[in-house]
């Protein structure tokens, strides 16, 4: 069978690139292997589908670390307010949540699914599911899908959506990574992202912090000479392997990048109280010490962090729990808050690439034409989504990119195709 256009991969890229080729004239055919289409999008956002950010493009960009900057081109085609115009054209109402974050106001990721699907519909796309690709051959004038069964589709254009190798259960594990070898790609050094990090400290390994949750705390990646490549500000949890939650997410990425380099442990700086000077901390509890001397130096500090930390830092003092104020050095009270702003461990690793958020890595951007997402070593084939090495952080980041390039890829491989075929 023939078609102008063939997207293969139901995720938002490759819903998205259907729908562009669609409404540019081209006659259509999405292939997904799975069940189900747009199922990273139905687990996204907790659910919810983040579906995209209200940031400026600019703040947008700098949310998309690996390699956002290439962004700048297609975004003056198709940026994140046409998104939000697009759902909201399709009659997806979006709610403005922090930061900027986009949701549906069904909090329901199943109705930006469900709309994607029935626009499909309405354009006359042809969706296969349970339809896996098994290669790829390349042709001067077109190109060849040969599917499982062995039963051949060919294209004048071919869309590649099929993720990286991230959340794997939803389809994503890599398989278009040798399609895009063969057609002279360069696959950058794939890694885990947006990932939870792992610890050999001692504390971790006797789990004396274990399931503490922190909230609003500051971590940095430190380099070699113990310098800060990057800090962010969120929340964090310690878990029974080393840190997780949404501000270790943030930092992964960089600790991940460090650990490739060759160094065996990558020191981490945690300051559980970023938003309290050290110096007006250490005078307010040794005032309430001098006015409490006979209350244990646990209650005087009680509130400041939860108890679980405040008790392992006590701890690690050699400081009593129980111990009366008025026995408590000043100096050991200064460690002590210095450390609850300076509280610094080493993470040796992440978890595997399967159970990262986002994959680092992918088709070398530099080999992809920005305005149009088209290959460069091969005519009529284009790539969207998570395959590229491309990734930013969660908040609407990464759907935001997929969306886009998915624009670019599914309208301008109907452009192709439709002056290829002369209609």
């Amino acid at each position: 069978m023939s078609y102008d256009v063939v997207i293969i991969g139901g995720g938002p890229s490759g819903l998205m690139a259907a729908i562009a080729a669609a409404e540019n004239g081209a006659n259509t055919i999405l292939l997904e292997k799975g069940r189900k289409l747009g199922t990273k999008l139905a687990i996204s956002g907790g659910g919810r589908c983040n579906v995209t950010n209200r940031l400026p493009e600019e703040e947008v960009i700098k949310h998309i670390p690996g390699n956002g900057k290439f962004l700048y081109s297609p975004f003056s085609v198709f940026n994140n307010y046409d998104i939000i115009d697009f759902f909201e054209g399709m009659g997806v109402g979006l709610k403005e949540e922090d930061h900027g974050r986009m949701f549906p106001v069904t909090n329901s990721a199943k109705t930006v699914v469900n709309a994607l699907i029935n626009k499909l519909a309405e354009l006359g796309v042809e969706v296969r599911m349970k339809t896996p690709v098994k290669t790829v051959h390349y042709d001067d004038n077109v190109h060849t899908i040969i599917l499982e069964d062995d039963s051949k589709v060919i294209t004048n254009s071919l869309v590649i959506a099929v993720g990286g190798k991230a959340v794997p259960h939803t389809g994503s594990t890599g398989d278009g990574y040798s399609w895009a070898k063969k057609a002279g790609h360069t696959i950058t050094e794939l890694y885990p992202t947006e990932v939870a990090l792992t610890s050999g400290e001692t504390f971790i390994h006797n789990k004396s912090l274990q399931g503490l949750s922190l909230r609003n705390v500051s971590l940095s990646v430190l380099n070699k000479k113990n310098k800060p490549i990057i800090t962010h500000q969120m929340d964090m949890i310690f878990t029974h392997f080393g840190i997780s939650g949404p501000v270790v997410l943030r930092c992964s990425q960089f600790a991940v990048k460090e650990l490739l380099k060759g160094r065996e442990e990558i020191p981490m700086l945690l300051d559980v109280l970023p938003n309290e000077y050290e110096d007006s901390l250490v005078q307010s509890i040794l005032k309430s010490m001098e006015k409490n001397p006979r209350k244990s130096i646990k209650n005087i500090i009680k509130g400041i962090v939860p108890e679980r930390l405040l008790e392992y830092m006590l701890t690690a003092h050699k400081l009593d729990v129980e111990q009366n104020a008025a026995t408590v050095s000043k100096e050991s009270i200064r460690l002590f808050v210095h450390n609850l702003k300076h509280f610094q461990f080493t993470i040796n690793g992440s978890l595997p690439l399967k159970k990262a958020f986002v994959t680092g890595g992918g088709i070398s951007i530099k080999e992809i034409v920005p305005k149009t997402m088209q290959s460069k070593r091969m005519h009529g084939l284009y790539f969207c989504g998570e395959i590229l090495d491309i990734h930013g952080y969660t908040g609407g980041y990464n759907i935001t990119s997929a969306l886009v390039t998915g624009r670019l890829a599914g309208m301008n491989a109907a452009r192709e195709a439709v002056l290829e075929t002369g209609i």
